[in-house]
């Protein structure tokens, strides 16, 4: 026979032998009397449970608000339809799970370091975008016509870099990114470059290796064995289209994932300068 431990008895017989005990000192009256203060005690907990919940909501409601009025137009209108095209593109397959709401989510959490008050922000619009019917080429045409060129590069790039973060990427989803580029007037050249900085660090990443020139070569959108004169050509474009005083206005999150561009684009530029050397 195989030794189990015994379970320890529920909190019912406790209760039932302190109904007991009150029934038998104090007769019918004083059980009734005990029922209805244990009756109002419940009902007590559960209204300040409520009361404490509502307060809760409330107060992150109210931190949300202000936090939203203290960013410009152009930043909660970025957001807004940076996370409705997120939110489109993960709808591709006629589905969107619990794990591509959790990449977007984590998107905003990990990648541009949202505080707790943004993170309730963007889930609020995230729940948002799930319910919405809205096209993505109505979407695309309000981000057109509301944002220059620099912006859409940006918005090209949080595409890719949320489609790369999942373990697989399905030609569907990357035929929707490319749709995105073509549809904001992104050249092919652009769009390719973006597309190819994520697809070899996935592939370096699953080869468990590294090559540094091919990694410098991609950044730039450049073929291997390309010459000085491509790469300061390549160098001079990519500058001039993430200097992070172009998306300033879109709030410092953005300016940030624009200097981390510029910081790779730098990076890409020194090696091959060196290596000219």
């Amino acid at each position: 026979m195989i030794y189990q431990r015994q379970q320890p008895p529920g909190c019912g017989g406790c209760l039932l032998i302190v109904l007991l005990i009150v029934f038998v000192s104090g007769g019918a009256p004083a059980l009734i009397n005990f029922l209805g203060i244990l009756l109002y005690s419940g009902l007590a907990a559960v209204l300040l449970f409520i009361a404490l919940f509502w307060g809760f909501s409330y107060w992150v409601q109210k931190k949300v608000a202000t936090y939203e009025r203290s960013q410009t137009e152009s930043h909660n209108r970025f957001v807004w339809l940076l996370v409705q095209i997120l939110v489109h593109t993960a709808k591709i397959d006629g589905q969107i799970t619990r794990d591509e709401i959790q990449t977007i989510y984590r998107f905003f959490q990990y990648n541009l370091r949202y505080n707790q008050t943004q993170m309730h922000w963007v889930k609020e619009i995230i729940k948002e975008a799930i319910h919405q019917t809205t096209p993505l080429d109505a979407l695309l045409n309000e981000f057109k016509a509301a944002f220059a060129y620099e912006p859409r590069l940006i918005l090209l790039e949080l595409v890719y870099q949320v489609l790369y973060s999942k373990k697989t990427v399905s030609g569907n989803e990357l035929e929707t990114a490319r749709y995105i580029a073509v549809f904001l007037d992104i050249p092919d050249y652009d769009w390719r470059t973006i597309e190819a900085k994520y697809r070899y660090h996935r592939q370096r990443a699953a080869a468990a290796a590294e090559d540094t020139a091919e990694r410098h070569y991609a950044t730039l959108g450049l073929s291997k064995g390309a010459s000085m004169e491509e790469i300061k050509k390549a160098y001079r474009q990519l500058s001039m289209q993430y200097h992070p005083d172009k998306v300033g206005h879109l709030g410092d999150e953005f300016k940030g994932v624009a200097e981390e561009k510029m910081k790779e684009i730098n990076a890409a530029y020194d090696y091959f300068k060196k290596q000219a050397a």
